[in-house]
């Protein structure tokens, strides 16, 4: 997963800071010395890591941090909000025509995932806009580019224009925008050729497709494997076709993190999307806070609970919410939220968005079988319906029973139904707004360091809480307009 090693060197840093009562100039030169390799380790731009150490140092050296109350608790905000900062301070959206269509033109190296990812764009604006989008088949020059766009877009039914791979790209262009006209699409995505590095060629071509389409977003396409090469391809484009946009593509795969760091300070230009995962559905928007929060460990709960309510319906979401505050929330119910969370992704990746998760040693190079997810299921399925909507019958007969038929050794079923309780008791307080039961679930698993939440975990859980009021508010005014 993306930040690894940088999230533990930082983490690291910040722990030597928290151990001392009072931190002096020399611990604070000691500190930085620490941020500064670990970016440059990170794969992060000389010059952005130069600019960034200094105006973390610059802001820390105040007689107000360092002879303050917490001066730890502050150098990691401090450190919090300057991530933020270099990676752009918040989520840009997508520019729009005041008229349809939108048109968007994807542009990147081969390899970096471009056809794939403007299969996602057009499946994220097909199911949250409720979208019509056309999909323009551009690439005339990769083998079987065209036929891999055909396969994307039937597989979330979107339409593509193409004219095979005798005319010209322009061509393709041109009559596709006109047939978007005639159907009335919303949206235009654009897929252009790549190359295996920038040439003349393909630039022309290029600044020939802008020209024709004027295109409202310019979204380039990055591979984030390729690090500071990542930088240099999108000032490469940038230069050439003044780009609006980036998207960062393979940012679940082994990569260190330099492109998501440096990009937006080098080119000036937002992220606006990054690509974490094979699945259609796995391309989010950009957020830099959030980021900056799991680089520091604080994990993305925020991005967890969007995460979840995509595979919910308002309706479930709701009943859901009710049966936890009734405090009736049964193994039937456990069932379901099993098979949601599988449909989610690795279970790894998920609960490495829980602040505190990303580095905990308990997580260190776990891999969560799959397999153990259908023992769990196993273990309900052979619970009578009268067991699953009242776990309270579960007496010692009736688990050795449970035991023998799903397969799996006793001490296992009793594991499982005591975090289920474990479970549906936190569920209850957080629903009643008592973040105590996040507070022990911390403590439990060793994530606060053996004493409740750590300050870094509480700064993500005050942050989330902030963020959950203001969604709050905004959904009562739009009650109160409508």
């Amino acid at each position: 997963m993306a930040f690894e090693g940088l999230t533990e060197r930082l983490q690291n840093a910040m722990r030597k800071l928290r151990g001392k009562g009072k931190v002096s100039e020399s611990d604070l030169r000691e500190t930085m010395r620490e941020i500064r390799l670990a970016l440059l380790e990170a794969d992060v731009n000389f010059t952005v890591v130069k600019d960034f150490v200094k105006q973390v140092r610059g802001r820390a050296m105040g007689a107000d941090v360092l002879e303050g109350l917490n001066p730890a608790q502050q150098i990691v905000k401090i450190v919090d909000e300057e991530l933020t900062k270099t990676m752009g301070d918040e989520a840009v959206p997508l520019n729009k025509s005041e008229k349809i269509p939108t048109i968007i033109m994807m542009v990147g190296l081969q390899g970096a995932g471009k056809t794939t990812t403007a299969g996602k764009l057009a499946l994220k604006l097909k199911n949250e806009e409720n979208a019509r989008p056309l999909m323009i088949a551009g690439d005339v020059y990769r083998p079987a580019a065209i036929d891999q766009l055909v396969q994307v877009a039937a597989g979330i039914d979107v339409p593509v224009f193409e004219l095979g791979t005798d005319v010209n790209p322009v061509e393709i262009v041109r009559q596709g925008l006109a047939k978007a006209q005639e159907d009335h699409n919303d949206y235009v995505i654009i897929d252009t050729a790549g190359r295996l590095q920038i040439d003349e060629q393909l630039m022309n071509e290029l600044a020939e497709i802008k020209d024709l389409a004027h295109p409202d977003e310019i979204l380039l396409t990055v591979d984030a494997m390729t690090g500071q090469n990542a930088v240099a391809t999108a000032e490469g484009f940038n230069d050439k076709l003044d780009v609006t946009g980036v998207v960062l593509t393979k940012l679940d795969g082994d990569t260190r993190g330099g492109a998501a760091l440096s990009i937006r300070a080098v080119t000036g230009k937002p992220i606006k999307f990054i690509g974490q995962g094979e699945k259609m559905t796995d391309l989010d928007i950009f957020h830099p806070d959030r980021m900056a929060s799991r680089i520091l460990g604080m994990g993305d709960m925020l991005s967890l609970i969007e995460k979840t309510q995509k595979e919910y319906d308002a309706k479930q979401a709701e009943a859901l919410t009710t049966k936890i505050q009734e405090n009736s929330f049964d193994f039937n119910d456990f069932l379901d939220q099993i098979e949601q969370i599988q449909k989610m992704g690795p279970m790894e990746d998920l609960m490495k968005m829980i602040p505190g998760m990303a580095n905990n040693p308990a997580m260190k190079n776990v891999q969560m079988d799959p397999k153990d997810m259908a023992h769990l299921k196993a273990v309900v399925y052979s619970m009578t319906p009268q067991e699953r909507t009242n776990p309270d019958l579960l007496n010692p007969s009736r688990r050795r029973r449970i035991s023998s038929g799903a397969g799996r050794p006793i001490h296992e079923v009793n594991r499982m139904i005591k975090q289920f309780n474990q479970m549906k008791k936190m569920m209850n307080q957080m629903s009643k707004g008592n973040m105590s039961g996040m507070e022990q679930l911390m403590g439990n698993s060793g994530m606060g360091g053996g004493a409740g939440m750590g300050r870094m975990q509480k700064m993500a859980m005050n942050r989330m809480s902030r963020q959950m009021k203001k969604n709050k508010k905004k959904r009562l005014k739009r009650k109160k307009r409508k």
